[in-house]
């Protein structure tokens, strides 16, 4: 296929050439197509994607951006907008309306059949970020009585309005989720064999209120193309497809970076997001590590007449405090990554310290034994005691740093706390205090006299 860039494209707008320009979109991906619209502004928003045909166009609108769906959603009559809504399968449409305002939901939701209205309110009503509220109710199922003949005539009459076809769910009478069977399996067998014969019996499964994150966890433990969800009483209700659970794992994900920085998870992008949000965001955890870090300034001044009275002592606080720092955030982000995959679990916490006291002891030999070289070609104040005070503070600091760095997450997590909160920042704070007081400790008991 032909591929065409975005500057013909913009150059075909421009020119309000849009006969063109609908068949050069007609022959891109939709996912292409969304990002063009997404690089417009105004009035051409809408106007690129009212000229799309009516059989790409819900396939575009469910990879824009919630704002630019707004705009093209204002743009529709109640017909066109009728028609958009019954063509989005049912989680894009719960996906839009959950980030629009409500003057728009409320619009959309007069335009929808009610049969549509019905699905999208059941799945806004499901806690955010739950499996019910991510799921979609567009799957193919069947029923366990059938042969591979009916099956098959089921998926042909029905699979067309279905997000996946690959993976097909069988049920009983009371709708119960008995089974699965991939279709790859039906074509292959005999049409006279009962689908219950077929299918693999205790499929795994989630509830309709597990959290996204558990969903994301099973698919990628099973290795599945789409979860199942079911209610309290085991009954089929919904599939989570993998485009979802991608999803999910893109946010979960960013938001444990954001966790990690000590930054309030956002909803939305870094650009879309305002000054007043992001500010809000950030300053609770400053003021946090600000207050905290009192701590250090308190053990500074417990010890500063011996700093005025020995040389070289203060030029090394920095060096000390960076090296624990790192030390501990180096720990942390391998534990909080173990915790997260499932290869670390609480009762792996002496396991994990033990590994981790014979890696600092390592680390901080190395350290100790190169910065004592360095300093003694470089030279400084203080002489060779003051050297070995430094060394040895950094041997000690490298060791107690790791200890915290796995200790903390872990505790985090035995106490349902996200470990994530316990990195980066965090540590650092902790770790500064715990270096300073243990260099400033042995400085007291060999140098002073």
């Amino acid at each position: 296929m032909e591929t065409f860039s975005f500057e013909e494209l913009f150059h075909l707008l421009d020119q309000n050439k849009l006969k063109e320009l609908r068949a050069e979109l007609m022959e891109m991906n939709v996912v292409d197509i969304a990002e063009f619209i997404d690089e417009l502004e105004g009035k051409r928003i809408a106007l690129v994607f009212r000229i799309l045909p009516k059989d790409l166009s819900a396939g575009v609108f469910a990879y824009l951006d919630s704002d630019d769906q707004a705009k093209i959603v204002q743009s529709l009559t109640d017909a066109e907008l009728g028609y958009l809504v019954e063509e989005l399968y049912v989680d894009d449409a719960v996906d839009f309306l959950e980030e629009v305002p409500a003057t728009v939901v409320k619009r959309v939701l007069a335009n929808a059949s009610p049969e549509t209205r019905s699905a999208i309110n059941t799945l806004l009503k499901f806690p955010p970020n739950s499996a019910g509220s991510v799921m979609t109710i567009e799957m193919v199922e069947l029923h366990d009585r059938e042969t591979v003949d009916q099956a098959i005539a089921t998926i042909r009459s029905t699979g067309l309005d279905k997000e996946t076809i690959y993976t097909c769910y069988v049920i009983d009478d009371e709708r119960h989720l008995i089974g699965v069977v991939p279709l790859r399996q039906l074509i292959l067998a005999d049409p006279q064999t009962k689908v219950s014969e077929l299918m693999q019996d205790d499929p795994i499964h989630v509830n309709t209120l597990e959290d996204q994150e558990v969903v994301a966890d099973t698919a990628k433990k099973y290795d599945l193309l789409s979860v199942p969800v079911t209610d309290n009483e085991g009954r089929l209700v919904g599939i989570i497809t993998i485009d979802d659970i991608v999803d999910i794992i893109e946010d979960e994900n960013t938001e444990d970076f954001e966790k990690m920085a000590l930054l309030q998870p956002s909803e939305h992008e870094y650009l879309d997001t305002g000054v007043f949000t992001l500010a809000k965001n950030r300053i609770v955890w400053l003021l946090i590590l600000m207050v905290s870090a009192t701590f250090t300034g308190k053990i500074i001044e417990s010890f500063e007449g011996m700093l005025a009275a020995i040389a070289g002592l203060t030029a090394c606080i920095p060096m000390l405090m960076d090296t624990g720092g790192n030390a501990g955030n180096q720990a942390s982000t391998l534990i909080i990554r173990g915790l997260a995959l499932g290869d670390i679990t609480p009762k792996d916490y002496f396991k994990v310290l033990f590994k981790e006291l014979r890696v600092s002891l390592l680390c901080g030999v190395t350290l100790a034994a190169a910065n004592f070289l360095r300093m003694l070609i470089i030279g400084g104040s203080g002489g060779t005691p003051v050297f070995m005070v430094v060394c040895g503070a950094m041997l000690c600091a490298v060791v107690v740093a790791k200890c915290i760095g796995c200790t903390l997450p872990i505790v985090a997590k035995i106490v349902h706390l996200d470990p994530a909160l316990m990195a980066g920042p965090m540590i650092t704070t902790i770790v500064d205090a715990v270096t300073l007081a243990i260099y400033l400790s042995l400085a007291k008991a060999f140098l002073l006299k």
